[in-house]
């Protein structure tokens, strides 16, 4: 097991590697070219503010680990509706996982300081983005979906500050790994 100064220093070097983006738990290296290094953040729905849309379960209400967000307009409104990358990243995995979860997308983003976060898509009535693929801030992902009638219409948005964490059940006491997405998107507009 690995402890204490060591740990800090083995994770500095992988910090340092530059213009790489590792992802860690997928034994995975991937170049990224400076246009892929997050920018800022966006909401994922009514871009970029989350214009007519609420978050109906935030982040901690019930021990929820993510925002839920829906239309305006309540039950099914939002059904079909846009999805877009909260920021520049590489489209680790999308498909669907069943379950309570249904369609999940799931992005890696890295920041100008080499840190690295996970934002995650679920629920989704349609994906429109493939696996290993990159996708630029604001781009169309997907679809609010049901998870195939399972709910009224929403997206479940989760932002992580530990990557490749499996995919949990969205709600928790224990939120290690896990961030408030509204406030994270709020403090990282611009980078």
């Amino acid at each position: 097991m690995i402890s204490g100064n060591k740990l800090k220093t083995i994770t500095s070097r992988v910090t340092l590697m530059l213009g790489t983006l590792l992802l860690l738990g997928c034994n995975q290296e991937i170049s990224i070219s400076s246009k892929y290094i997050s920018d800022g953040f966006d909401f994922p729905v009514g871009k970029p503010y989350a214009k007519g849309y609420y978050d109906a379960q935030p982040y901690g209400k019930n021990n929820h680990l993510g925002s839920d967000w829906n239309g305006k307009g309540g039950g099914n409104s939002d059904l079909g509706d846009n999805i877009y990358s909260v920021s520049n990243g590489y489209v680790k995995s999308a498909k669907n996982i069943g379950g309570d979860w249904g369609n999940v997308i799931r992005i890696i983003h890295k920041l100008p300081n080499g840190k690295t976060y996970e934002s995650i898509y679920a629920h989704c009535n349609e994906i429109a983005v493939k696996p290993k693929s990159w996708v630029k801030r604001g781009q169309r992902i997907g679809t609010i979906g049901s998870n195939k009638g399972m709910y009224y219409a929403h997206l479940h948005f989760e932002i992580r500050n530990e990557i490749n964490m499996r995919i949990g059940r969205g709600y928790s006491y224990i939120t290690w790994g896990y961030l408030n997405p509204t406030k994270f998107i709020k403090s990282h507009r611009k980078l």
